[in-house]
């Protein structure tokens, strides 16, 4: 099976080298054909390219692996490959979590096969355990770790009690964080692959937003109060359904030191699902890097080879976005006074403390809804505020 791979930085070099240089009987079946790049890096490798037409137009490639990256023109190219009928393998879940089903549908007409298990989880198979899973069971949550970055920078904060700018670096001497890190300290990444894994999850609509709060203005006094509390802090993904309603949120939770979750450290990953007779099922491992995200396209590129099954989504019901179902206290770190954050919260502000110099106010079990949506209201007074939700047996 011959391929072509779109873009040739860390994860596209990462499935060139395992298709050049594997060893197992599957993926000696796979031949590098093509690679797309800019002009002025085609002196780099003897099959680049920077035409995609010279891709599409050769009827000898079956597969093509788009590892762009972004929005355009990494759609462009993927509609247009489908629609040459060529098989597509993605990690970019940036532009999946806003075409998803525009590239299914495309896929289903021209009798190709759209698969992204790369885009979530790295070089976990997560969305091929969920895709496992709801052929037995209606899947009711989603949560966990979604993003190793974020996971590095919290767990060595609490190791190395130091401040988050200090940590960020060290993350981005080793390659974990890029330059510009807001995809991964704010959030979004962990947002788009829930997007994704909730679509699959739910057979539902991907929903345009999900409240995102990400830990940006995490401070050292806000983990080692985590600490004096035996808990940890994690940025989470979380989705619920309850039959045709659902909802999802991506926030810094408070995580007792007995669950699993807290116990994950450096740049892992842990993906938990959770269905009625499977009970809790959890998957543990590299998220991200360039050769278990390469493995996992490779993975899907040989599953197309194979004719096995794929993760598709199929909307079944309209789903209602549900705002009540997701409901837990809040501690938020702020400088406004008692009285100010009283006019926010109103009787949802429960008490106010100090630790180590800093204030920090509980609320009630309120919904996640409205807690993200009254966190903007305290930033526009307090833009270095923090706020965490309590996840656990002490919430």
């Amino acid at each position: 099976m011959k391929v072509a791979i779109l873009g040739y930085g860390t994860v596209g070099s990462g499935v060139g080298e395992i298709i050049t240089n594997g060893e197992t009987a599957d993926v000696k079946t796979l031949c590098l054909a093509h690679i797309l790049e800019r002009k002025e890096n085609l002196h780099l490798h003897p099959l680049m390219c920077d035409d995609i037409q010279t891709i599409l137009q050769d009827d000898s490639v079956e597969v093509v692996v788009e590892t762009l990256g972004g929005i355009e023109p990494a759609h462009t190219f993927i509609i247009a490959a489908l629609s040459a009928g060529k098989h597509v393998v993605s990690a970019n879940k940036a532009v999946i979590a806003v075409y998803l089903k525009e590239f299914q549908e495309c896929a289903q007409a021209h009798g190709v096969k759209f698969l992204y298990e790369a885009s979530c989880g790295g070089g976990i198979p997560w969305l091929h355990g969920l895709a496992n899973a709801k052929r037995i069971d209606e899947i009711e949550e989603i949560h966990g770790i979604f993003n190793g970055t974020s996971n590095y920078i919290l767990d060595h904060m609490a190791k190395e009690h130091q401040p988050f700018d200090v940590i960020l670096r060290k993350a981005q001497d080793l390659g974990y964080a890029e330059r510009d890190p807001g995809a991964d300290i704010d959030g979004i990444d962990i947002q788009n692959k829930l997007k994704i894994s909730s679509a699959l999850a739910f057979d539902c609509d991907i929903p345009e937003t999900i409240p995102t709060f990400g830990i940006r203005n995490i401070s050292k006094e806000d983990i080692e109060y985590a600490a004096s509390q035996h808990q940890k802090i994690k940025l989470m993904a979380e989705a619920v359904r309850n039959n045709d309603h659902f909802y999802a949120i991506v926030e810094p939770q408070l995580i007792d030191e007995g669950n699993m979750e807290a116990s994950i450290n450096e740049n892992l990953n842990l993906t938990c699902l959770y269905g009625a007779t499977i009970g809790p099922l959890m998957f543990y491992g590299q998220g991200a890097g360039k050769l278990p995200t390469a493995n996992a396209i490779v993975q899907d590129i040989i599953d197309i080879q194979n004719q096995c099954s794929s993760a598709v989504f199929t909307p079944k019901v309209k789903m209602t976005y549900d705002t009540a179902l997701i409901q837990r206290s809040y501690i938020i770190r702020a400088t406004l006074k008692e009285a100010d954050m009283k006019a926010i919260l109103g009787d949802d502000l429960k008490q106010c403390f100090a630790f180590k110099g800093k204030i920090y106010y509980q609320t009630a079990k309120i919904s996640a809804y409205w807690m993200h949506d009254k966190m903007k209201d305290i930033l526009t007074q307090d833009k270095e505020a923090f706020m965490m939700g309590l996840r656990g047996v002490n919430a």
